[in-house]
């Protein structure tokens, strides 16, 4: 009898099991429908040799510096690193020294701030977690250094984040704060819409439009998530090319040394 009740549980506790994995399932379903994948965009990056477009990534710098880093920091990345964009040693120092950063202690050993200079990593928008869970009610803002390469098909996504702000579906209930957002998980977002047209002017007067910001941003930070892609890459061509060549020549020469033989 005592075994018959032991194995009465252990078939009622696999029932339950299994019931709870098939309605997880379910929800991670619906969820996957209710949520569109982003649309597939073109970029200059796209391949094994696509790189970042330089000038569009430098539009894409000033959209993250009058925009983005109010909340969102890029701690991986050191202002000197932006001479991979082909900014000067001069228009890299500029770029440093517009913003506010901690420069250490002094002799008191108090913190000091001052301008930033090339060597420093980029401006956090706030001092430490807890400060900017007060400041964004309670949620805090991720950072963008990685953030490509952190979200499954990220430059997608992160455009369509950036440009799917929507009205709410007629009856969606919307909580304290929020935003409908079509493409981001859940369909509510904490974030405002950070992006509207003319939100800055940029400096080679293209027209700054949701869509055209969205994509400079999207390039800067593929950029940003491996700043050494641009030589890396021209350096992998040089390499094929010369690997090319180099086997080229090593069958003519072949053919040259053997050519008696035949």
């Amino acid at each position: 009898m005592r075994k018959l009740r032991f194995l009465l549980a252990r078939l009622l506790a696999s029932s339950l099991l299994a019931t709870a994995a098939l309605t997880a399932g379910t929800a991670r379903a619906a969820d996957e429908v209710a949520t569109p994948s982003p649309p597939q965009q073109s970029w200059s990056f796209d391949g094994v040799f696509g790189t970042p477009d330089l000038a569009a990534a430098q539009r894409g710098l000033q959209v993250y510096m009058e925009v983005c880093s109010a909340c969102h920091g890029l701690k991986q990345l050191a202002y000197r690193d932006l001479s991979g964009l082909g900014l000067s040693a001069a228009e890299v120092k500029a770029v440093a020294a517009s913003v506010t950063v901690p420069l250490g202690l002094n002799d008191a050993g108090e913190p000091v701030e001052g301008p930033g200079l090339p060597a420093s990593r980029f401006r956090q928008p706030w001092p430490n977690e807890k400060a900017a869970r007060a400041m964004y009610n309670g949620a805090v803002p991720p950072d963008l250094s990685v953030m490509v390469k952190a979200r499954e098909d990220g430059s997608n996504y992160i455009y369509a984040l950036l440009t799917g702000y929507a009205d709410p579906p007629a009856g969606m209930e919307m909580g304290d704060g929020m935003n409908y957002n079509k493409y981001f998980p859940g369909h509510q977002i904490a974030m405002p819409p950070p992006l509207t047209d003319d939100r800055v002017t940029y400096a080679d007067g293209t027209k700054a439009t949701v869509d055209q910001m969205a994509r400079d941003v999207v390039t800067f930070l593929t950029w940003a998530s491996d700043p050494d892609v641009v030589d890396r890459k021209r350096m992998g061509i040089r390499v094929i090319l010369f690997l090319i060549l180099m086997t080229g020549l090593t069958y003519a020469v072949k053919r040259k040394i053997w050519s008696d033989l035949h």
